[in-house]
């Protein structure tokens, strides 16, 4: 009774100390990461969007990432390493590439709803990465809010759990890495040829052809070049697969 009395207290006093804004966005990271917030400014430096603003006082979320990009990587470094006692070099690094890459990381701010936390609009359109970003800043501001043990527990029971790290292990991340290993395994060659195209409606493109020796295999077009490389890659493999069995054992995707 005297404790739930205590809580109550506290969450009024700790309303009171805090604007309307400031406490929206405390309540919600303690409910995203089951932590009481101790320095709301690391938050607020998380989610603020860099600005035309020559005063350099004037912080965004990029240090954070910074921060945050490290200390996944240590995280997620030391939880496979612990996990996989067996694996090689080679499997680790493109375990934990499929873990922390640009894509997974966007799908997980993104499910946390990370954008709209934002403390400040853009005069510009948001990065397509703006999520990945943002969930990078959390995990860098959250680390100095608390401490690493606590950081790490964080991660691995609430953002990125071993369910969801085991659910990427036969992911295929990069289409293009993957025909490349096969490429050069079969000791056949393979390469790209991509080039500029203007679609009707006028806007630029670019088309990519996969080409395995003589062989034209596939084409894709997209909005950049590694884009387009990666989509004809994708549309290669699996049109070889069905001809060569590229990958027999859906386990030795990794």
């Amino acid at each position: 009774m005297e404790l739930k009395k205590y809580l109550s207290k506290f969450l009024v006093d700790r309303k009171k100390n805090l604007s309307e804004k400031d406490y929206f966005l405390s309540t919600n990271i303690s409910r995203i990461t089951g932590c009481n917030v101790q320095n709301i400014s690391l938050y607020r430096e998380a989610f603020s969007l860099k600005t035309s603003s020559r005063n350099k006082q004037v912080k965004n979320y990029e240090r954070l990432e910074f921060l945050g990009d490290s200390v996944i990587g240590a995280i997620i470094s030391c939880h496979l390493f612990a996990t996989y006692p067996e694996a090689n070099e080679g499997y680790l690094t493109q375990m934990k590439s499929k873990i922390v890459n640009r894509k997974n990381l966007n799908k997980l701010g993104t499910e946390l709803g990370l954008t709209k936390f934002l403390q400040n609009e853009s005069t510009t359109a948001l990065s397509e990465n703006i999520a990945g970003n943002l969930f990078e800043a959390l995990v860098g501001a959250l680390y100095l809010d608390v401490d690493y043990e606590t950081c790490k527990k964080v991660v691995l029971e609430r953002l990125l759990t071993p369910t969801e790290i085991n659910k990427l292990e036969n992911k295929i991340v990069s289409y293009k890495g993957l025909l490349l290993e096969w490429s050069q395994k079969q000791k056949v060659n393979l390469k790209y040829e991509t080039c500029e195209e203007m679609q009707p409606n006028k806007n630029l493109v670019f088309r990519s052809y996969v080409w395995l020796d003589d062989e034209k295999i596939s084409n894709a077009t997209e909005t950049s070049k590694k884009k387009a490389e990666e989509k004809a890659a994708q549309r290669a493999f699996y049109i070889l697969n069905k001809k060569k069995s590229i990958i027999e054992n859906p386990k030795n995707l990794a």
